[in-house]
């Protein structure tokens, strides 16, 4: 059995989607369904059983021993606007402690999410464990996690990966709300209003020229898969395309799939100024170096790919 928490969530559902058609069935999604509208996500994948997050802890320590494959833990709060730092702390960071213990204490590889917002305002994107300096208690809870598993690492005797995701966009995140994704807004401000908002200069950038790493999810994916295929290689990695690409070329590339529209450009939010990251851009080194090499598809390639989703999947 393979178990994905955060499973009917973004990245975790198109996770579970691969795993099916990569001949996985027996998956157990752990999530919690307060927010009903992510059971859309994975309607239509295979898997062997649901469980709510609150029941997962106890689960695993009853059936860690009994053929459980691997553990993707995606599952956390993701909202880089919340500031209960006790709510924050205890979801994302004394949750995901508790079950690296039991996967460790019973040898289960371990593959869990980290973030880029760790890096804060920082021009500088390497995986130096300590040297984080998250703008927001989001990416506390992320970085704090990180340097836990950079400890315990040398006493494992199971892998234990974690992922540094940038800017991911694609498929599934529609329940995300003003979490999802830039080229979600931009698409459907583009239908609704025949424009596309972007933020003007700011942080001495041109309009709408700040600089993300916008990374698809389904590379994302593939990059879970093979360190599911490679249980060898542990550490903390950056998940990105290690290019940096200006808003205004997502939104392009929306506007040149639907043939129509114009970007318009509207007034930084002052309360923004001092918690902005913009310029994010991946650094590889350290994921070249263990083997994945695996091409990162750009912002045209991507945004195309997603689009094309959006509207074959429009109901």
């Amino acid at each position: 059995m393979i178990v994905v928490t955060g499973g009917a969530g973004f990245i975790g559902s198109n996770l579970v989607h691969a795993l099916n058609r990569h001949g996985h069935d027996d998956v157990l999604v752990v999530d919690e369904l307060i927010q009903g509208q992510k059971f859309l996500n994975i309607r239509d994948a295979r898997i062997s059983d649901y469980l709510d997050h609150e029941d997962f802890l106890d689960w695993l320590v009853e059936n860690g021993d009994t053929g459980v494959e691997a553990i993707f833990h995606l599952g956390a709060c993701s909202d880089t606007t919340e500031w209960d730092g006790r709510y924050m702390m205890d979801n994302n960071y004394q949750f995901s402690k508790e079950a690296l213990e039991i996967a460790i204490t019973y040898e289960i590889p371990f593959i869990y999410a980290s973030s880029a917002a760790v890096y804060g305002n920082s021009t500088e994107f390497e995986e130096r464990i300590g040297d984080e300096r998250p703008l927001n208690v989001y990416g506390y809870s992320k970085a704090l996690f990180d340097r836990y598993v950079a400890r315990r690492l040398p006493h494992a005797r199971s892998q234990i990966a974690g992922l540094r995701y940038f800017n991911v966009y694609g498929p599934r995140e529609q329940h995300k709300g003003r979490m999802a994704s830039i080229a979600w807004h931009m698409r459907g401000q583009l239908l609704e209003q025949g424009v596309v908002k972007l933020f003007e200069g700011s942080h001495g950038y041109a309009d709408g020229e700040q600089l993300r790493d916008f990374v698809h999810v389904d590379d994302v994916v593939n990059l879970k898969l093979w360190l599911l295929d490679h249980p060898n290689v542990s550490g903390v990695f950056n998940a990105g395309t290690g290019n940096a690409e200006p808003f205004n070329a997502v939104a392009r590339a929306v506007i040149d799939h639907y043939q129509s529209g114009k970007i318009e450009y509207i007034p930084f939010p002052n309360d923004l100024l001092d918690a902005y990251q913009s310029y994010t851009c991946a650094h590889l080194t350290k994921l070249r170096a263990v083997g994945f090499h695996l091409p990162f598809r750009n912002v045209a390639a991507g945004v195309s790919a997603y689009m094309n989703w959006l509207d074959a999947t429009a109901e």
